[in-house]
């Protein structure tokens, strides 16, 4: 059975990369804008550890429940293996979703923007009913597309909105390179778990395209983000070309993923195509510094 420290190895990195990475691409922007606010980006570091952490253990309960990691390629999960109770697991997510629902009502009492606790609503909703509920969209092939709206746009449009008050323009190439890189993850993963998704009957967008094409569908998404990184540049100062030094990852990860790596191969590969979107954000950051 899986232990609760192979668990917490497992789910680590998408953890840090889909957190840290956004609100370090958000706040290159406030820094350009001459905006940022370590307190801020702080609270909006928590708050986004906090929903990536959550979403983790509701997935983990969720296919958990249904029986979908019982044939399982990558790492092991908490219900699946029966290393922790489904309830325990399940009151571990939302206590993970209080922590940050907590820490967003700080951050928008901070900003004085209230609009955004609809947002804040929004993403504790799609994080639970990705996987869970009776008719979890992410069994639909529509997990990708959660990944680029809540961990590219929402998670660095509402890093950068908090500190600047505003959402310039270059936010949203910013946040764009963000979320095709967090989906390029996402497809990496379940590129991994196809053949046993098939078996189990969960529908992703993997299972949906088929082999082929998903591979294909990785190197639009990594092409997208470099494309976006550039624009970024382009809207506020060269030296965030930077942030391509997340291709030392993306390039290495496209290749195996186009050559038809498999199964625990492209573990590794995920791990690559992770580096690559933390690379790429602390590359933004760093060069907005440099230029201001």
């Amino acid at each position: 059975m899986a232990s609760l420290a192979e668990w917490v190895e497992g789910a680590r990195l998408r953890t840090l990369n889909a957190a840290i990475a956004p609100v370090f691409a958000g706040s290159a922007i406030a820094v350009h804008e001459d905006a940022f606010s370590p307190v801020r980006a702080l609270l909006a570091l928590v708050v986004a550890l906090a929903l990536q952490v959550g979403v983790n253990y509701a997935n983990d309960y969720s296919d958990g429940v249904r029986g979908t990691d019982e044939v399982r390629v990558g790492p092991q999960r908490l219900v699946g293996s029966g290393a922790a109770e489904p309830a325990a697991v399940k009151r571990a997510a939302f206590i993970c979703f209080g922590i940050a629902a907590v820490a967003g009502l700080v951050l928008v009492a901070l900003s004085g923007l209230w609009w955004l606790l609809a947002v804040g609503v929004a993403s504790i909703l799609a994080a639970w009913y990705y996987t869970g509920g009776r008719n979890p969209y992410g069994y639909r092939g529509l997990g990708e597309v959660f990944c680029f709206v809540f961990f590219g746009l929402v998670a660095v449009a509402g890093t950068t909105i908090v500190q600047v008050l505003g959402v310039p323009g270059p936010t949203w190439f910013a946040a764009s390179a963000m979320g095709a890189l967090a989906c390029a993850v996402l497809v990496c993963n379940n590129l991994r778990d196809l053949p046993t998704d098939r078996q189990s009957g969960k529908r992703t967008l993997e299972t949906m395209l088929g082999d082929g094409r998903s591979r294909a569908f990785y190197a639009v998404l990594a092409v997208v983000a470099t494309a976006c990184v550039v624009a970024t540049a382009a809207t506020t100062t060269w030296w965030a070309l930077l942030g391509l030094g997340g291709l030392v990852f993306l390039v290495p990860a496209a290749r195996h993923v186009l050559s038809g790596g498999t199964g625990m191969a492209l573990v590794r590969t995920l791990k690559l195509t992770g580096f690559a979107e933390l690379a790429a954000a602390v590359g933004l950051y760093a060069g907005m510094l440099i230029g201001a």
